[in-house]
């Protein structure tokens, strides 16, 4: 199961970015520039085939003119986490 969840949050992510990029006019090889990254790297991401570190997705939401948490929060709609079972982070706090 957590194989298809990691599968479908890099798809789902992909499609964010994808959607946002376009929205703003850019190309990839635009983003990628901007972001200082590679255009290959764009792609990747896109197609679900990549995920970002933290630092990359702060990039890219700096270019994208969103605060990472915007991408973040509509990844977790886009996957439905909110339903789910609670963070390691909730779980921690909780004791």
């Amino acid at each position: 199961m957590l194989g298809n969840l990691e599968k479908s949050i890099r798809e789902e992510f992909g499609a964010i970015l994808r959607t946002r990029r376009i929205a703003l006019g850019l190309s990839q090889e635009k983003l990628a520039f901007d972001a200082n990254l590679n255009r290959n790297y764009i792609s990747l991401l896109e197609l679900g085939r990549n995920q970002p570190t933290v630092a990359v997705l702060f990039r890219l939401a700096s270019v994208l003119d969103v605060q990472p948490s915007v991408l973040v929060s509509q990844l977790e709609k886009a996957i439905d986490l909110a339903g789910s079972e609670p963070r390691a982070a909730e779980k921690v706090t909780k004791g």
